[in-house]
């Protein structure tokens, strides 16, 4: 049994009563139950003898931390605890959204509380919020303050008030941790400029190009378009400093014990405000070495464990997210492996899903989505993923070149047709989309767009081309009614839920002008929330259709994730088929026609696995039970059903 195991077995035991129990009485059991592991990995990253004062201030920086926890979230801990895996229910629905860009500020977003318990979202990602530079900061994740909140949203009071009315609705909140790089802007930051050598080993800086040479020779380029190379060179201090992603945001050295340390109370201070999920942005980059690319290292999965094992002892309510767009075989490391199973991040981005589904889209056909799905490593019971269509970021074409060469395609052409398809390269996709990080050099591209304008609707509205509309709005219901149904946390991005087009402002502003995901970032459309009650116009179809869906996964058991997940094979390219079961004989098995045309399955597969009942079948979507008149189930172009077996 893993540290963490004997932890969740111990607490259940200590948890019958949760107003009765200790607080600090658990805390002890906690420290004591986990030590040994943050031990170990402590000494395997930090080995050295001169380490050990530091170790040995370690366990009293835990008990002053939870020292400041609040005792009402000491108190939601233990409740969680007692919850048990709270974030693999059915009955959770996410939205990310931009506090500014959805209602002004943390004030605004309190003020409509009502409008996510309408929709049945339960579960709010709100974008970094913190004190940035002006101009350029990547979106807010420059960060010049892990806990004060920028003006422009609020206040501390205002972001304590608006947690405070979230556990009061029985809603949580997830924040971002930017844990790989601050600004140039930092505290930290500032003081390196000045010459402060302590701080300058917060960094990685060199006074030549010896070093950062030997490490470009490996490292990729995150941004090639806009910031080319790893390394900026700062003439305040003659010292080239690493910048992974932009000039202004500088990797911290996590080979330096004391930045450990010091980003650990930053975390314990940012879910002291009343965070339930940690999203740990960047966390692939934390741990760099000379001759690799400096992602996925060993060392970084042991750094994020000995993270999310003292946050365990000081705050075990709250849980870790781990922001790693990477290849399936890679993401499931971050839940742990090993030793370590269970003990790196609670969830995980399937950001393998998103691109599949939009690979799907394009082609009209699921072989790779299937043979990609089956092909996934199985993760750790206790640990789910987010399920998603669009984002802040951009699309990824993160597709397994080798499954692609086994359909008898070209990987680089493929990709080739989907960046065409989606960003406007052909004339009858129906897509409008743009090129983000576009490399002239090997024609790579990311793609950014809403997810009504990529699926057909902007144009189709432009038009006036009402079939074009129709087909638009069932392929967005579609694809959130996989995701909705699929193994994990469904999360809707913010104006998704009202087939907001693209937003084409940004180019009017001088620092956003030139990164295309802002056009993929709009204001919420109140107008149309406004206008929800005329169920004639598109914005108000797509929010019934959610509406209506998340309603129905949360009273369907089946659609909490226990690895409960099966893709079948439908014996139709055009068909995606997957079942997720429950006790007994309960199932629901989910079927997508990705086709513009009318496509057919064959009703023996319903037969063989009990969805037929006397000629009959159950449909949850539709809430009505049809009879089949043939051995087989016609689809509709786009169509979805969710077949129920009781």
């Amino acid at each position: 049994m893993n540290q963490a195991s004997l932890h969740k077995k111990l607490a259940t035991k200590e948890l019958r009563d949760v107003e009765k129990a200790d607080p600090r009485a658990l805390f002890e059991q906690r420290l004591q139950t986990n030590l040994p592991l943050i031990s170990d990995l402590y000494k395997s990253l930090y080995p050295d003898s001169e380490h050990e004062p530091h170790f040995k201030k370690l366990p009293s920086l835990l008990k002053s931390l939870f020292e400041k926890r609040p005792e009402e979230l000491k108190v939601r801990d233990l409740k969680l605890l007692k919850e048990g895996n709270w974030y693999q229910s059915h009955k959770l629905t996410g939205m990310q959204l931009y506090v500014d860009l959805f209602n002004g500020n943390l004030q605004g977003v309190r003020e409509k509380i009502t409008y996510f318990k309408e929709l049945g979202v339960n579960l709010l990602h709100l974008m970094p919020i913190t004190t940035r530079p002006k101009g350029e900061n990547d979106g807010g994740y420059a960060v010049n303050s892990y806990t004060a909140v920028d003006p422009r949203f609020g206040n501390r009071k205002s972001l304590l008030e608006l947690t405070a009315d979230l556990r009061e609705h029985g809603m949580y909140l997830m924040l971002d941790f930017v844990v790989n790089h601050t600004s140039d802007e930092y505290a930290w930051a500032k003081k390196a400029l000045k010459g402060e050598q302590k701080y300058q080993d917060y960094y990685y800086m060199f006074p030549d190009r010896t070093v950062p040479d030997a490490f470009e020779a490996t490292l990729p380029e995150v941004f090639p378009a806009t910031s080319p190379g790893n390394f900026t060179f700062r003439p305040e201090i003659s010292k080239w400093v690493m910048t992974v992603f932009n000039s202004y945001q500088w990797d911290l050295n996590y080979t330096n014990p004391w930045v450990f340390s010091e980003m650990l109370a930053n975390l314990v201070n940012m879910v002291n405000s009343g965070v339930d999920v940690v999203r740990f942005d960047a966390l692939a980059f934390l741990w760099k070495e000379i001759g690799t690319i400096s992602q996925n290292l060993p060392e970084a999965h042991k750094l994020i464990s000995l993270f999310r094992m003292c946050l365990q002892v000081i705050a075990p309510g709250v849980i870790f997210l781990a922001e790693a767009i990477v290849s399936p075989h890679d993401i499931v490391k971050y839940f742990g492996e090993g030793e370590l199973e269970g003990n790196e991040c609670d969830i995980a981005y399937n950001a393998s899903l998103m691109s599949l589904l939009w690979n799907s889209i394009a082609t009209k056909k699921t072989l790779l989505l299937q043979k990609s799905l089956k092909n996934v490593p199985q993760k750790p019971d206790s640990c789910t993923w987010i399920n998603y269509l669009r984002c802040h970021d951009d699309i990824g074409l993160g597709l397994d070149d080798g499954y692609i060469a086994q359909l008898g395609l070209d990987p680089w052409m493929h990709r080739r047709f989907l960046i065409d398809y989606y960003c406007q390269g052909l004339d009858w996709s129906p897509a409008v989309g743009y090129k983000f990080m576009e490399n002239p050099a090997t024609g790579d591209s990311r793609i950014t767009g809403s997810c009504a304008s990529l699926l057909g609707l902007e144009k189709a509205i432009r038009k006036g081309d009402t079939a074009a509309v129709e087909t638009s709005i069932a392929k967005i219901l579609m694809l959130y009614g996989i995701i909705l149904s699929f193994g994990g946390i469904p999360f809707i991005y913010a104006g998704d839920e009202l087939g907001t087009l693209n937003d084409y402002s940004y180019l009017e502003d001088v620092h956003k002008r030139n990164d295309s995901r802002w056009v993929n970032r709009p204001r919420q459309n109140w107008e149309a929330v406004g206008r929800l009650s005329d169920q004639d116009i598109p914005s108000s179809r797509i929010f019934a259709g959610l509406k209506k869906m998340i309603a129905l996964r949360k009273r369907t058991s089946v659609f909490a994730d226990h690895n409960n997940l099966e893709v079948h094979d439908p014996g139709n390219p055009h068909l995606f088929v997957f079942e997720r079961t429950g006790k007994g004989k309960q199932g629901v098995l989910v079927i997508a026609n990705f086709d513009e045309h009318p496509r057919i399955l064959d009703a023996h597969l319903l037969l063989s696995l009990g969805y037929l009942n006397e000629g009959k079948v159950k449909d949850l979507l539709k809430g009505e039970e049809w009879k089949l008149t043939s051995g087989l189930v016609e689809l509709r172009p786009y169509e979805l059903l969710w077949l129920f077996r009781p």
